[in-house]
């Protein structure tokens, strides 16, 4: 019987699912590591991580797998790999990571994006590159040029997190386009690498991985690599993709109109569409999506919120202990729930976890607003928190539809935040859309790329015969009004800090 194998590389953990290919079942998954895998910031606004800790915990939640289903991981034909994006990993001739990984919510290059923002040209920024070279991988490798030119003199080839765990297997250092695009290292006019970044940050284009399509043939495991993760020599790895376009895919996610949200380490809304359209101010962003052809192009244009599960971890930590253990993340949910609408005009900002696109790379800092010690109780704090990161999406929602895409409904899993009963109504009504909520994640969506890689699954129809939708959200009609009023407070309360900071 034939088997797939999917990773979601994240910031927080690695997770692996192992899938049934003929019924698309989901046959076991594993995380790695149990708690949260730690983010190094030496400085205010700066995140790394040992690219060797993931490799670490694939190998870790591979064991996890292969010791509840042996037989099964035998029978692995392709693998798939999905990544946090935008993080900056660079390597020697031998594949040594030559420093930490400096990873997505990173901000120390801020700065060095907004100058070339202004010196290519921001007309000439969001014509070819849709974006501006903002906080991304190409921004990030300028900071080490600068900072740390006895490293950078080392650099044999730059590449994502996903493209390291997949040379980690395969000993091929290779990309994909979607992967450039989101470094902000592909050129859209041109269809190919961004020869007008690179050159304003003098990077020598010869650094930059090979790119293959997101679905294709990447290499296959090396028999050191086989032996490391207990699975067969020659598997192939046949599709890789930064977490949020393969989150998209996940949910099935590929077609003009069509959206997908997820509320993690930090908070996403993903549309897709066939024009290359752009935000002006370049709040949104938009990349290559994995479906993209040349005959059938296809764009996602995605708002990412970096403070989202971090912000309701953190209130766990400092805020909801209840004994030695600490409240559980569904007790902080049903207290949550007896607040009413609107957490009694309590409003949390929830932007404590660096610069945000959608604040044009305004670090803000997340901040509690009109707190009434005579009225807000922790409850309140744990209702306004999850109100918060919402509306930063819904903020965010609004330049999308902006642009031209609808959100008449949308897909998210059933996880993280949106587990939440609170979480995923007051997103439906605010948004007023239908939220269908999926039982997939990351892992199972890299899984059911490999197979289309591999040529397994003979196209999307095949590949998702088996999903199916376990919840859906209408808006609450009766209690729009109140969403409405808590959004428009929410609203008030940001662009009054945003005019202070100014």
């Amino acid at each position: 019987m034939t088997h797939l194998l999917g990773y979601d590389i994240g910031s927080s953990s690695v997770k692996a699912t192992l899938l049934e290919a003929g019924s698309g079942r989901a046959v076991v998954s594993a995380t790695s590591p149990a708690a949260e895998m730690p983010i190094l910031a030496v400085r205010p606004g700066w995140a790394e991580q040992a690219p060797e800790l993931w490799w670490k915990h694939v190998k870790a939640a591979t064991a996890e797998i292969r010791a509840r289903k042996a037989r099964e991981l035998r029978e692995v034909k392709a693998i798939g790999i999905s990544y946090q994006m935008h993080g900056l990993v660079i390597v020697d001739k031998n594949g040594r990571a030559l420093r930490p990984s400096i990873i997505w919510c990173d901000s120390r290059a801020v700065e060095i994006g907004n100058r070339a923002w202004k010196e290519i040209g921001k007309r000439k920024c969001l014509s070819r590159l849709l974006n501006s070279p903002g906080n991304f991988t190409a921004a990030k490798l300028k900071w080490v040029k600068e900072n740390e030119p006895r490293v950078y003199a080392k650099i044999h080839k730059v590449m994502l997190p996903g493209d390291y765990v997949a040379m980690r297997m395969s000993g091929e250092m290779l990309t994909t386009v979607s992967g450039l695009s989101e470094g902000i290292m592909w050129d859209y006019r041109k269809a190919a690498l961004a020869d007008l970044v690179l050159a304003h940050f003098g990077i020598d284009p010869g650094l930059i991985a090979e790119a293959r399509p997101a679905f294709s043939f990447q290499g296959e495991l090396t028999a050191a690599a086989a032996k490391e993760l207990g699975l067969p020599r020659g598997v192939q790895i046949a599709y890789r993709s930064g977490d949020q376009p393969n989150n998209a895919f996940s949910l099935r996610v590929l077609e003009p109109g069509e959206i997908a949200t997820t509320a993690g380490t930090s908070a996403v809304v993903y549309g897709v569409g066939d024009q290359p359209n752009h935000d002006p101010l370049s709040r949104v962003n938009t990349f290559v999506h994995v479906n993209h052809s040349a005959r059938a192009p296809r764009y996602g244009t995605l708002l990412c919120v970096n403070g989202s599960g971090i912000l309701y971890r953190w209130l766990r930590h400092n805020f909801a202990a209840a004994g030695a253990g600490g409240m559980s993340y569904a007790a902080m949910d049903r207290a949550a729930g007896r607040v009413p609408v609107g957490s009694g005009g309590l409003v949390v900002l929830p932007y404590g976890n660096g610069a945000e696109r959608t604040l044009e790379n305004r670090d803000l800092g997340a901040s509690i607003h009109h707190l009434n010690f005579n009225i807000h109780s922790r409850d309140h704090l744990l209702r306004a928190a999850q109100e918060g990161v919402v509306f930063a999406l819904i903020y965010g929602v609004e330049i999308i539809r902006g642009l031209g895409i609808k959100t008449a409904a949308v897909r998210a899993g059933h996880d993280n935040m949106f587990r939440s009963p609170v979480f995923g109504r007051t997103f439906a009504t605010v948004a007023d859309a239908r939220l269908e909520l999926y039982n997939t994640d990351g892992s199972q969506g890299a899984a059911r790329g490999a197979g289309i890689g591999a040529g397994i699954y003979r196209g999307v129809r095949e590949a998702f015969s088996g999903l199916q939708a376990v919840q859906t959200i209408d808006p609450d009609t009766r209690n729009k009004r109140a969403y409405i009023e808590a959004y428009r407070l929410w609203k008030q309360t940001l662009e009054k800090q945003l005019k202070e900071r100014r």
